[in-house]
């Protein structure tokens, strides 16, 4: 048996504007009705009015925490006018996680931002860090007994988003690249775009000097690793590709009570640059290799950029329609986070991505929920790695991968 520190928390992951359904008020809304390619969130999973069934779900499988956001377009649909309605209703989310017995990890942002905000220049505008230092003001007047918060998921994915944007306002991209599921004509993600990455730091800077002030939460932000490795003689060129997609992001992380690690598969890097996907029937929904192994090479860079910082596995899964694959890969995952462990890195626990089948940024198809949704039912169907991942969580520990024979 491999064994996982006492306290170790064991949950899964969501995003509101993945699974509340009708956050009307938001860019991603906006997005989703005028950019070609790009299908609705509409009603998502209802998880705005469902989550307290959700939330059992999780807990009577055995898992103690659960990772949920709260959505800035609702809590302040226009600017200055913060909603105390909306407020309540993510105050009630995090008492229900705590009556059930798990602990929330709560994100402020998790790619989805107002309308106006978007309007008046996003994370490229001037105003970006003030805007979102007041909204992370008015959000910890809820967040007593939370002890994780989130302040940004996945920046550098972000400041890629505000990239493509900025192509589809100059009509250089007429057809949406989703940042989780690869596209035949784009199979690389572009970098980054370094200004709102800088802005983003800044954004996170002064929602961390709030939060500390006003929370007794550990704060800290989560990362898109890419998990890349230097093919032979190429390490130079590695350097210089993490440095453009995600060391900015993590050395920002060195202040930080933890770090999220956030990793799906790995990628080579030769001479040109990242190399793009082999096509593969082992590959995964998302176009993506099936790699394991990739959460214990992210969690490695990770802690060495951050010089140590702790370790919160906020997201690891793989979008596939057969479970018995998920809990193969899951099981291999967190044979690498425990090897990680056992060489001296402090990894505080494992989130895995995500609670429900979601909406996936532009696209319904790719599954990496541990519970299907009837999407026109809303009917919950959990899966049985929710009941192999409970029982993980209750043992707080791994049995021994077998040798294939």
């Amino acid at each position: 048996m491999t064994t996982f520190p006492t306290g170790f928390l064991w949950g899964a992951a969501t995003a509101p504007h993945q699974v509340e359904g009708n956050n009307l008020n938001s860019d991603w809304w906006a997005r989703e009705q005028a950019m070609p390619g790009m299908q609705p969130s509409g009603d998502a999973n209802d998880s705005y009015h469902r989550y307290e069934e959700d939330m059992r779900l999780l807990a009577e499988a055995g898992l103690n925490t659960y990772r949920f956001g709260i959505e800035w377009a609702r809590i302040e649909p226009v600017p200055g006018q913060i909603s105390r309605a909306e407020l309540a209703h993510y105050r009630r989310m995090i008492d229900t996680a705590l009556n059930f017995g798990l602990t929330p990890v709560v994100t402020l942002h998790h790619f989805s931002s107002p309308l106006w905000f978007e309007r008046e220049g996003g994370w490229m505008g001037e105003r970006s860090t003030d805007r979102f230092a007041s909204y992370v003001t008015a959000a910890t007047s809820i967040l007593d007994g939370v002890d994780w918060v989130c302040t940004i998921n996945e920046p550098n994915m972000l400041a890629f988003m505000v990239r493509m944007m900025k192509l589809a306002r100059e009509g250089l991209v007429t057809e949406w690249q989703s940042p989780t599921v690869e596209g035949a004509q784009q199979p690389q993600l572009p970098d980054p775009d370094p200004v709102a990455g800088r802005r983003l730091i800044a954004a996170h800077s002064a929602a961390r000097e709030i939060l500390k002030q006003r929370t007794n939460a550990a704060v800290g932000w989560t990362v898109a690793n890419e998990s890349l490795v230097a093919a032979p003689g190429h390490d130079a060129k590695l350097h210089a590709v993490q440095d453009a997609r995600e060391n900015a992001f993590l050395v920002a992380a060195r202040g930080d009570d933890f770090i999220g690690v956030q990793s799906y598969t790995s990628q080579l890097v030769d001479g040109n640059g990242i190399v793009a996907h082999s096509p593969s029937p082992d590959n995964t929904m998302v176009g993506t290799a099936y790699r394991p192994d990739a959460i214990g090479i992210a969690i490695r860079h990770a802690s060495a950029m951050t010089e140590g910082v702790p370790v919160l596995v906020t997201e690891n899964g793989i979008a596939t329609p057969d479970d018995e694959r998920r809990v193969a890969y899951t099981t291999e995952a967190l044979q690498h986070v425990s090897n990680a462990i056992a060489d001296g890195i402090d990894v505080r626990g494992y989130l895995h991505w995500s609670a429900l089948d979601n909406y996936e940024w532009g696209h319904w198809e790719p599954t990496f929920g541990l519970i299907a949704v009837d999407r026109e039912t809303f009917e919950r169907h959990p899966k049985p790695s929710l009941a192999w991942l409970g029982g993980v969580a209750r043992s707080n520990s791994l049995p021994e991968m077998k040798e294939t024979e």
